[in-house]
């Protein structure tokens, strides 16, 4: 007679969340999604939802995490996207500059954050494997006793939960991490940074026909950047666009009044004014919250056999290189290759063997394999996020980043001459975390992030950094061979003029 399989809680019905209980649930393990808040799948919920959701912008890295655990389910998804080839610049006069994301073509892809965790959820629910609780909030978790205590928020009733393991998903303000505290000996750093975001929605133009359609380029990601805040703006599938305002606090304490926006906004803005409306802008400045960003570390991310966190729950970052999401998934990919590198199984432990003082050995190692190897790649995306933030808004308009873009670009082009596919990675990454080996050639930095999941976050900065050090010394030779080249004409010009003379 086979042994029943274990269970796994996870906490948090968002897309990491919805991705980890499929990839449980594959593994034949019986999974229980929690939520705190209602179905979002209701009406009601989408209305909400709309007030606050940053676009996603899925890359390789969060096609490949779902390519590893639910390949059909990726294939519905990439449906809903619209392709983002590069990003748009908007300067102040209103030129524009479109700055190509990669010189293959590839893209990374707009799709509403709302959309794509509906879309996770049904494909959840359908799991015979998987049972979603929405209106329960987890309180309590006692780790040693597999117990945690979640309340139903309908009819204020607390209950009492058994599991096996516990995944927390549930975000920055993690509950599942509060209470890991208080038997893991946790590095925590909490940071907000001084700037906030508001959305605002730029509405769809008319065709000759009188069909919707976009008012600028849907395939490009817009940025309009002013040194120290910005404006960026995704496509949507019903031909507006999702734009996010980026600033200081204390600009947009400054913004307080109707006339205060508008003037504000065609001083710094006046194509996107032109664009979004005056009437529309006020409106979503009024209905829209202004919302905080925020940055967290930890360390381990687990606790024994017990637990784990996954997601913004171990490392929210700032949402500048588009890769929040995009890490949050590859983090349940990365775990789900490392379980079944150890050979983890759906059913308890039978042996002694595969047991000791309690601990599925097998499991626990899986999990500080995780909290080992994962921790150098969180940190270092965490801080090239925040890294971006200053190429967004100021550094993509000036002469010296453009010039080191288009020498990195060149040295790719000479060096690296084929194009690794997602196709051909697919089979490696559902079963191993990263491939063996280094990857050749000269590799710019977004595309290590953005179209290589192959690498993993350390390691494409640490490369990064030794490229940058090679342009910067070949930005300082060209510089010198400038400078001796004008010194040279001069003294010919100064030799020349001395002949005449004499």
């Amino acid at each position: 007679m086979s042994s029943p399989a274990r269970k796994v809680v996870i906490v948090g019905a968002g897309p990491v969340g919805c991705l980890a209980a499929m990839a449980f649930a594959k593994q034949g393990w019986k999974a229980e999604l929690y939520e705190s808040r209602p179905d979002i799948r209701l009406p009601a919920s989408k209305l909400a939802n709309k007030q606050r959701s940053i676009n996603l912008a899925i890359s390789h890295r969060g096609i490949a995490a779902f390519d590893a655990i639910d390949p059909a389910a990726t294939q519905r998804f990439m449906q809903a996207v619209t392709p983002m080839r590069g990003r748009m610049i908007h300067s102040l006069n209103g030129d524009l500059d479109s700055q190509l994301y990669d010189r293959d073509g590839q893209c990374i892809n707009s799709i509403d954050r709302a959309l794509l965790n509906e879309e996770l959820l049904e494909d959840a629910a359908a799991s015979p494997n998987i049972r979603v609780f929405f209106n329960h909030k987890v309180t309590s978790a006692d780790f040693d006793a597999k117990i945690m205590t979640v309340r139903n928020v309908e009819s204020n009733e607390d209950l009492s939960v058994g599991f096996d393991f516990c995944v927390g998903a549930d975000g920055s303000y993690s509950i599942v991490r509060r209470q890991m505290m208080r038997v893991v000996r946790m590095d925590y750093q909490q940071e907000y940074i001084k700037h906030e975001y508001i959305e605002l929605r730029m509405p769809a133009g008319q065709d000759d026909d009188g069909k919707p359609t976009f008012l600028i380029d849907p395939n490009h990601l817009h940025i309009w950047p002013r040194h120290s805040f910005m404006l960026v703006a995704l496509p949507n599938k019903d031909k507006t666009f999702t734009c996010t305002l980026f600033a200081p606090s204390s600009d947009f304490d400054r913004l307080s009044s109707a006339d205060a926006i508008l003037d504000w906004f065609r001083t710094y803005f006046p194509d996107a004014l032109l664009l979004i409306g005056e009437k529309n802008l006020l409106n979503d400045f009024s209905q829209n919250p202004r919302s905080p960003l925020m940055c967290t570390k930890s360390k381990p991310y687990h606790y024994k056999d017990r637990a784990i966190i996954l997601g913004d729950a171990a490392h929210s970052m700032v949402p500048f290189y588009g890769q929040g999401l995009n890490c949050g998934l590859e983090d349940v990919r990365v775990l789900n290759a490392l379980l079944l590198e150890e050979g983890v199984k759906s059913t308890p432990p039978s042996s002694a063997i595969e047991l000791s003082d309690n601990v599925d050995k097998r499991l626990a190692r899986a999990l500080d394999r995780y909290s080992e190897s994962r921790y150098d790649d969180l940190i270092a995306i965490c801080d090239l996020a925040m890294d971006n933030y200053v190429e967004m808004r100021h550094a993509v308009t000036t002469p010296g980043y453009l010039f080191k873009k288009t020498l990195d670009n060149l040295l790719y082009a000479l060096s690296s001459r084929t194009k690794i596919s997602l196709t051909s990675l697919g089979p490696l990454l559902s079963r191993m975390p990263y491939p063996p080996g280094t990857p050749s050639g000269w590799l710019p930095l977004y595309t290590m992030v953005t179209f290589r999941p192959d690498i993993s976050y350390a390691t494409a900065q640490k490369r990064a950094t030794r490229q940058a050090r090679i342009i910067a010394g070949f930005s300082w030779i060209v510089m010198l061979l400038i400078g001796l080249a004008g010194m040279w004409i001069m003294w010919l010009a100064l030799a020349f003029r001395t002949q005449v003379q004499s």
